[in-house]
């Protein structure tokens, strides 16, 4: 595996200072290692060979790579067991395969057919194509690894090396990531993604330090020796001494205080804030008991649906359920999430979606297919039967308004569910929380969606994952109307997006009103620092300093400054 690297006179960059944004908190000091460069676009000379033969090199690389991930996924286990898996999904894509047959058969090369059947997924088909259109950061990842393979290229990869590094990369694919050794790639550190994209989550459950979106860092020439503070998001070049070491010192902080912060989420002054994890499945729920989780704040069943030509047998769902069920006090499950990127063969929308994350998915789809949602339903009352009436709350994703809540709440009612809620992702729902609080018994903040709509960027465009910052006024505005309306009607209002992750929202978050935090569960030990060291008062603070910013950076810094303990806590 071959890195593409660059140097630079150090003395051109020396002293200088970078700033993008943490994601994963800690402190990495060592010398760079660069990776660029990209697979070069396959020329589109016709193929005059054996066309069959070539067909089977095609298929044949696609099959490789597709091996390769799953050996990846497998020896990194977690969350990046599920994305690396899904990145394998895509390369066996049975209609891919096809396409690239087609291609080859008038008269590609190999490899370009590759190229154009996957840039045939991207423009056409974009979120409506199985796993194949999940994350097109990924889809590229996986074109490029089996292209590399037809041209007889090195695959890009990380560096290889003996030496502790931080590694500075334009974006670095899931792939990549889930090689690197934390005890020798001490920080990553990338020009381009954003805060709630794959790169920044699996880096948090690896515990390596992270700064993305760093405008410049590729600037930094190879071997620069260089600090990379994952908690203030800043990249310094040729740091001297002292900097190193009050850095070094706020770390230490950091992880005797996390260390220290055990029980229920609280404030400093004991105002609860329940701390939840976010379960895609079995393999979760260890994790999260270990990180102190008081419970689940979101199940996503849909890995019980995903890849299944038919739904789940309501007892194939039920031992699914009960199992969760039995291992938390309060587990709060999100009925089927299909549609836009999580298509399924047998909940087909009405009709080809030229925007499908604006189409038929969650709610909307089950809609039109009430068998399924009652199917769940019913596995889950079932589920729950002989436990606590109140363990068991059960949500749907993309409601619009309080007809549609309404809906929902007297489906679950039916089946003798007692706690239905909705998640608040669509701007017109955060809008008009307090008619919907009216019909549901519970709200919780889908931050990502919600982002993804109030800012009207796709979150399959890793280009743009800059804009889907939560720190930008706008979307702070919108989850602190919607906990307010919550407030009012007595009903409870979590957050499950990803940003309920970062320890310095989850304070700004628990100032708007929201009661209770859901997130990975590594995340946990974290956040429930930041809320232990600020009183309710100073996350109050924290939350009107951060909307009365104009810009997501100034929110950032204006929570910061109302959060005193952060510094103390290296955060």
């Amino acid at each position: 595996m071959r890195c593409w690297s660059r140097s630079r006179p150090s003395s051109r960059s020396r002293m200088r200072e970078f700033t993008g944004t943490g994601v994963s908190p800690g402190v990495g000091v060592g010398r760079v290692r660069v990776m660029t460069g990209s697979v070069p676009v396959p020329p589109a000379e016709p193929f005059t060979g054996d066309r069959v033969a070539e067909t089977a090199r095609a298929l044949a690389a696609l099959e490789e790579v597709a091996r390769e991930l799953e050996s990846r996924a497998t020896a990194v286990g977690g969350e990046a067991h599920d994305v690396l898996s899904a990145q394998a999904l895509m390369a066996r894509d049975p209609d891919l395969a096809g396409e690239v047959t087609v291609g080859v058969s008038a008269g590609l090369s190999a490899a370009r057919a590759v190229y154009e059947s996957f840039g045939f997924y991207r423009e056409l088909l974009g979120g409506s194509g199985a796993y194949i259109s999940a994350r097109v950061a990924d889809l590229d990842d996986v074109r490029d690894r089996t292209v590399a393979r037809l041209m007889a290229f090195a695959v890009p990869g990380v560096p290889e090396t003996d030496e502790r590094y931080v590694l500075i990369t334009q974006d670095l694919s899931p792939a990549d990531l889930a090689l690197l050794d934390p005890a020798q790639c001490v920080a990553f550190v990338t020009e381009e993604g954003g805060p709630i994209g794959h790169t920044a989550i699996l880096a948090r459950a690896m515990g390596i330090p992270a700064i993305v979106a760093c405008a410049g860092a590729l600037e930094v020439p190879d071997g620069a020796y260089v600090l990379a503070d994952g908690a203030s998001g800043t990249l310094v070049l040729e740091p001297d001494p002292a900097r190193v070491e009050r850095a070094r010192a706020a770390e230490k902080a950091r992880a005797e205080a996390v260390g220290s912060a055990t029980g229920p989420g609280r404030t400093k002054d004991g105002h609860p804030v329940p701390l939840l994890a976010n379960v895609g499945g079995p393999a979760d729920i260890e994790p999260a008991l270990r990180n102190g989780a008081e419970g689940v704040g979101l199940f996503r069943s849909e890995y019980l649906f995903l890849d299944e030509a038919v739904p789940p047998s309501e007892e194939q769902q039920i031992a699914a359920y009960r199992a969760v069920l039995e291992a938390f006090p309060r587990v709060v499950v999100r009925v089927l999430d299909a549609g836009a990127d999580k298509p399924l063969s047998f909940l087909p929308p009405a009709a080809v979606e030229p925007n499908p994350a604006l189409g038929e998915r969650g709610l909307r789809l089950l809609r039109r297919h009430p068998e399924v949602l009652k199917g769940q339903l019913k596995a889950l009352a079932r589920a729950a039967e002989g436990l606590p009436a109140d363990r068991l709350r059960v949500m749907a994703p993309m409601v619009t308004d309080a007809e549609e809540a309404r809906v929902f709440t007297r489906a679950c009612r039916d089946v003798g569910i007692q706690q239905a809620g909705i998640m608040i992702e669509v701007p017109a729902a955060a809008v008009r929380a307090h008619d919907i609080a009216e019909e549901v018994d519970f709200f919780s903040l889908g931050t990502n969606d919600l982002a993804q709509y109030v800012f009207a960027v796709d979150r399959q465009v890793s280009s743009l994952t800059r804009l889907q910052n939560p720190w930008r006024p706008a979307l702070l505005d919108l989850m602190a109307h919607a906990a307010r309306a919550a407030t009012e009607a007595g009903k409870g209002c979590g957050v499950c997006g990803e940003a309920a992750a970062d320890p310095v929202m989850a304070c700004v978050l628990a100032g708007l009103g929201v009661t209770s935090l859901s997130m990975s569960s590594p995340s946990l030990p974290l956040v429930r620092a930041a809320l232990a060291a600020h009183t309710y008062a100073e996350c109050q603070e924290a939350a009107r300093a951060a909307r009365a910013a104009r810009t997501a950076g100034d929110a950032r810094a204006a929570a910061r400054a109302a959060l005193p303990a952060l510094e103390t806590l290296g955060l």
